[in-house]
């Protein structure tokens, strides 16, 4: 394949309709492909992005089930806020479809059938799970148990999110159900499988033996690990209500497995924006000259370089996938970004609360992109680089060109007198740029193209402080018309440069700028040209600050958001222990509780929990054993007033006889806190009744 293909069919992995999309699946996925789409479209390429919501997935069912509603009210509401927040936002796909579509479980279930019908599904009968209690066989999803890898005890059936392992949900340990929380039981039921097994050499010729080492590392290292621990077939059915019936006799109540339907979504995709603009959708998945290139997440992979592409060549007749650049994950002030925790910056919600600033976002997460390793949002980043990247470089430049444009020159551009050293040595840097940029965006490495975008925008500043125009405007208007001049190319180079990461900004910044008027003459490729960007005598329009500066205040009502997701959750997963047997009163008067002082502390060895106390109790000063270590340091207890059991029989712990124990409590995060008596001038030795 040449270097610039024909056509580039680009997808994004499908965003589940569970809920809305957030930060996470923006980093991820979504911001990456928009850059690498408008960039491509700018050099004047055939490129068509699609994308859609994944409509048959069982969390659609788990949210369904959850508000007491249908699974198709589930995925009305979310694809619709979906659909509207990627419009806003400004990803500019082709086409946004869904899976529940008419041309998607017709084009899901003609693939399926071409697949049968050229005899490549085993059939079998295999042992499920089956909740007794619900009465329905358990898709994996619907099955939480310890992960056999890891030990992770939240693992779903199909994939642990804690070691992003995939197995089936009969290899969990201690498996129970997420519907009814019951221990499941094994039942027989009929599926087809992919027998991924036969696809094992050709996928180690294509991906291992073949060109794909120019795979981002963590791509090619997890498909190698998935090859060299052997494949097997995988099932494409399931036994569920929802989703795209399996279209074969004997079927009923079976459904097309969603890793299966998913994928195909890109190709209905593909066929409803063809009709819709009267177009032929197979060169964009059957000519050899397109290249296709999957967008996607980590937890993604393996479906997308290992699963689809099997899919594929079992079909026969479509192109397989240049490349499948994954990022991986981005989490938020510090932990994970949960959706069902609502541990999330929600795009709808961002956009409501920060009007008219989709690109500082852009900019931010594409600057802190997980592109090698996990990545951490917070607010306070997000502020740092608004306030001193985007508003005190870019904008403090483009402002500062503009006013004084006007200022000096009433909007005109100046013809430029003679150049010297300063001024030829800037032009020609800024010549570098374009092919620089679009080095980083071709390799996939967005941050790094986006960083020299910004240098763009320093290079601008510092000929300005350099050149000092409001300066030599005094002494010398022939000099300062061509340090004028040359600050003009450079923001006209910005507004072109800036567009695939900063579409909006380059819309403003053409309309500063003037641009349209200039037809066509303004590309990309136009910046490492002899020819100018902005001519003299074009008029430019007026000054419009493109970004501002966000305050305090709006960061803070962010904080105040999560903090308050974080106490909503620790109240949910607040559980209650039940009340333990009657006692009488005689049994409770057997209880010696005491007021007691720690008066050391220290670590016991080779322990994680445990520290070794002295305890003055009023009566003595005895050894506690206390399984606090995990909540308080040594330094942080020695003096605390604590709440002493003192007739409980010693207990040898580790070696050290444990003369008693203090009484604590469990906050809902975990932590072990005191009962403390409650004044603080209570005498050791004072008895609790």
């Amino acid at each position: 394949m040449s270097d610039h293909p024909k056509r580039y069919t680009i997808t994004a992995a499908l965003p589940y309709t569970n809920g809305p999309v957030h930060i996470g699946h923006l980093a991820g996925v979504y911001v990456a492909s928009d850059i690498y789409a408008r960039y491509q479209r700018l050099q004047g390429r055939d490129v068509l992005f699609v994308c859609g919501s994944d409509e048959h997935g069982v969390p659609i069912t788990i949210k369904a089930k959850k508000e007491g509603v249908s699974p198709q009210q589930v995925v009305d509401k979310y694809h619709a806020i979906i659909k509207k927040s990627f419009e806003d936002f400004g990803i500019s796909f082709d086409n946004y479809s869904r899976t529940s579509a008419e041309i998607h479980h017709k084009t899901a279930s003609e693939f399926f059938t071409k697949l049968y019908d050229d005899g490549k599904f085993e059939e079998e009968i295999t042992e499920q799970l089956y909740d007794p209690e619900a009465e329905q066989f358990l898709a994996d999803r619907f099955v939480v148990g310890t992960c056999p890898k890891c030990g992770y005890e939240e693992s779903y059936g199909d994939q642990c999110e804690n070691c992003g392992t995939s197995h089936n949900a009969t290899d969990l340990i201690n498996p129970k159900s997420a519907i009814s929380g019951a221990k499941p039981v094994t039942k027989s039921t009929k599926h087809w499988f992919l027998p991924l097994n036969e696809y094992e050499e050709w996928l180690k010729d294509w991906i291992l033996k073949g060109h794909k080492k120019d795979w981002k590392t963590n791509v090619y290292g997890q498909c190698k690990s998935w090859i060299d621990d052997g494949l097997r077939p995988r099932a494409v059915t399931r036994d569920l209500d929802w989703g795209i019936p399996v279209p074969l006799e004997g079927a009923e109540g079976k459904v097309l497995y969603v890793w299966f339907d998913a994928p195909i979504g890109y190709i209905s995709a593909t066929k409803e924006w063809a009709q819709q603009y009267n177009k032929d959708w197979e060169p964009y998945w059957k000519d050899k000259d397109t290249k296709l290139l999957h967008f996607i997440g980590k937890d993604n992979i393996v479906f997308h370089c290992i699963i689809f592409p099997s899919m594929l060549k079992a079909d026969g007749s479509y192109t397989l996938p240049e490349n499948v650049p994954a990022n991986e994950f981005l989490n938020l002030e510090g932990n994970k970004i949960s959706t069902s925790k609502n541990w999330a910056v929600w795009l709808h919600e961002y956009l409501q609360d920060f009007p008219g600033q989709q690109d500082v976002l852009r900019y931010v997460l594409t600057a802190n992109a997980p592109e090698t390793k996990d990545n951490d949002f917070t607010w306070a980043d997000f502020q740092a680089r608004n306030n001193n990247e985007l508003v005190a470089i870019f904008g403090n430049f483009i402002n500062r060109v503009v006013v004084l444009t006007h200022k000096y020159y009433n909007g005109l551009v100046p013809q430029p007198a003679y150049r010297n050293q300063v001024d030829t040595d800037t032009m020609e840097m800024l010549k570098t740029y374009p092919s620089v940029i679009a080095d980083s965006i071709e390799r996939y490495r967005f941050r790094e193209a986006q960083s020299r975008l910004m240098e763009v925008a320093r290079l601008g500043n510092k000929y300005l402080a350099d050149e000092e125009p409001w300066k030599t405007v005094k002494t010398d208007e022939e000099r300062t018309k061509t340090i004028m001049y040359v600050a003009l190319q450079i923001a006209a180079a910005l507004a072109v440069l800036s567009e695939p990461f900063l579409p909006h900004t380059s819309e403003k910044l053409n309309e500063v700028l003037n641009i349209p008027q200039l037809g066509d003459a303004l590309n990309w490729d136009a910046i490492t040209d002899e020819k100018e960007l902005l001519p003299p005598g074009h008029k430019i329009g007026q000054g419009e600050l493109l970004f501002s500066k966000i305050d305090d205040s709006q960061i803070e009502q962010q904080l105040e958001k999560l903090r308050q997701s974080k106490k909503e959750n620790e109240m949910n997963n607040a559980t209650i222990s039940p009340q333990k047997e009657t006692i009488t009163f005689d049994d409770f008067t057997k209880l010696d509780m005491r007021v007691g002082t720690i008066i050391s502390a220290e670590k016991m060895p080779k322990t994680k929990k445990l520290l070794v106390l002295k305890v003055d109790t009023g009566l003595d000063t005895r050894t506690i054993v206390s399984g606090i270590a995990e909540s308080y340091s040594p330094e942080e207890v020695v003096g605390k007033k604590v709440t002493v059991l003192v007739n409980l029989a010693p207990r040898a712990l580790r070696g050290v006889d444990s003369e008693g124990m203090i009484l604590m409590t469990e906050t809902a995060d975990g932590k072990l806190v005191f009962l403390n008596p409650d004044l603080p001038d209570v005498d050791n030795g004072a008895t609790i009744s």
